[in-house]
Formats: structure tokens, C-alpha cells, sequence
């Protein structure tokens, strides 16, 4: 079988008994791309190698799906209904971190160790959104991006504003977040079901000015015929023009990596 991404290095990453599939690419600060649903498909590719175009090293670990298969609807679905039967996605608990998390906190001290700097950043996008914000547990990662983050599942209001952490881990983030003045960057469509207002609203009670919310209207008649289920904000729905809401909100997103982690 030939290689999805041939200009990514692939290695097997086992932390705590659990193995994985890791692209990497680049070189630089390290930043930790956690694919969106239906999985590592060339959309998060592509914007990883925006990152090493940036000066970046981009560490892609994949769970779900097939690395390099283009999205369709079907897939997705497939893809959505593992997810919620695995143990490893808290895709219905409220004030829970989901438990995959553990291993990518690994893997952010892992690439800390291999590639130095002031810290890690980490993006997580859909499924995975809310999973850089638990990250920000450890004090390597300073860079955290929330990318349409759809955790848990918005079925009652109290799901709408969770954030998909765990109330010690929230504390945690809090606290640090205070002392340090580690920003955390969220970004949303404005119509965007899966990733509701409250939930934003919610990460500026707990975060303050410290929380930098980039929300894209999404509403009918927007100036710019951004459809109401718009949901990928840096991949599937980017629209790759200057002066676009999507483009404005990835190069905002590549410019705090690169402040956040001092790029040369």
C-alpha cells in the first residue's frame, strides 16, 4: 500500500500500551494536528503543511478512518457512529475529559523533547476540538486552538455549555491560564449546530480576555454565502481567498502558533 502523505515521515508512537500512527513533518516548534471526523483526510493534511510552510514541525496522529481518504457523507457517518461507541471519546458525559487525551499529552512531551522550544501548541478540530484545550493541563502546552469544538454532543442546554473537560482538569486550565496568561483561541461557524454559542460563551466566563474567539457568520444572507452548515472552519469550509472570513481565521491561527511559539 502506498503512502497517503508522502512528504510526512510515518512512525508508530506507543505511549501507555496504546499505538498509533504518527505523521511528521517540518521543522521548528512542534504543534499537535488532531484530525477532525471521518479522520487524517487531505483537507488536515493540507493544513498541516501550512504549518511547516509557517516554520513549524507538525506531528498528525491518526485514530479514526483511513489516513488520505477523501470525506464523503457516508464515511463521516461510519466514522461518527465509532466514535460514540469508543471508550476513548466522551461524546455524551458531561465535565468529562475524554480519555484519549492521556496519549496525546504523551505525545505533546514527546515532540517537546525531540524538538525543543518554549513549548508545544495543539489544534484539535470537530470531534477532537476541545481536546487541545484538555491538553493545556501540561505546562509544554502554550498554543492551544479549539477548532469547531463538538464535545460533548449539544442534546440539552447543560451539553451546550459544557467544554468537555473534566472539573479537575477545568480548575487546572483556569488556574494556569490566570498565572501565566496562556491565550486559548476558539473558532466557529455562527450557525454551526454541532458547536453552539453557549459554548463559547461558556470558555469567556472561564478564560476571560485570555479567550480569543473567532466566530464566522454563518447566518442566511451573509455577505460572503457562507452556508448555514458550515462547519470546518480550516479545512472542508476554508475558502482559500484573501479577505474570506475562513482565510482571515487560518491565517489568525497560524500567526498565534507563531507568536505563541516564537517561530524564527
Amino acid at each position: 500500500m502506498s503512502e497517503p502523505f508522502p512528504d510526512f515521515e510515518s512512525d508508530q508512537a506507543t505511549y501507555d500500551g496504546v499505538t498509533r500512527t504518527v505523521y511528521r513533518g517540518g521543522s521548528g516548534p512542534a504543534v499537535v494536528v488532531i484530525h477532525e471526523i471521518p479522520g487524517l483526510h487531505p483537507g488536515v493534511a493540507a493544513f498541516g503543511r501550512r504549518l511547516i510552510a509557517a516554520g513549524m514541525t507538525v506531528y498528525m496522529p491518526s485514530r479514526l478512518g483511513e489516513p488520505g481518504r477523501e470525506v464523503t457523507g457516508g464515511y463521516a457517518l461510519g466514522q461518527i457512529a465509532r466514535a460514540c461507541v469508543s471508550r476513548e471519546f466522551a461524546t455524551w458525559a458531561t465535565r468529562k475529559t475524554s480519555p484519549i487525551v492521556e496519549w496525546l499529552r504523551a505525545l505533546a512531551r514527546h515532540a517537546h523533547a525531540a524538538c525543543g522550544g518554549r513549548g508545544v501548541g495543539a489544534i484539535g478540530m470537530c470531534l477532537t476540538g476541545g481536546f487541545a484545550l484538555a491538553m493545556m493541563v501540561d505546562d509544554i502546552v502554550i498554543a492551544p486552538v479549539l477548532s469547531q469544538p463538538s464535545l460533548p454532543f449539544p442534546i440539552s442546554r447543560r451539553h451546550r455549555r459544557d467544554l468537555g473537560v473534566s472539573d479537575a482538569d477545568l480548575a487546572r486550565i483556569r488556574t494556569r491560564s490566570a498565572s501565566t496568561g496562556v491565550p486559548v483561541m476558539g473558532l466557529r461557524f455562527t450557525c454551526d449546530r454541532a458547536v453552539p454559542g453557549e459554548r463559547f460563551a461558556r470558555l469567556r466566563e472561564e478564560l476571560g480576555e485570555r479567550f480569543l474567539a473567532v466566530e464566522i457568520d454563518s447566518s442566511p444572507g451573509n455577505p460572503h454565502g457562507i452556508p448555514r452548515n458550515a462547519h470546518s472552519v480550516v479545512t472542508q469550509h476554508l475558502v482559500d481567498e484573501p479577505g474570506h472570513p475562513t482565510r482571515i481565521a487560518l491565517d489568525r491561527v497560524i500567526a498565534f502558533f507563531r507568536e505563541r511559539l516564537a517561530v524564527a
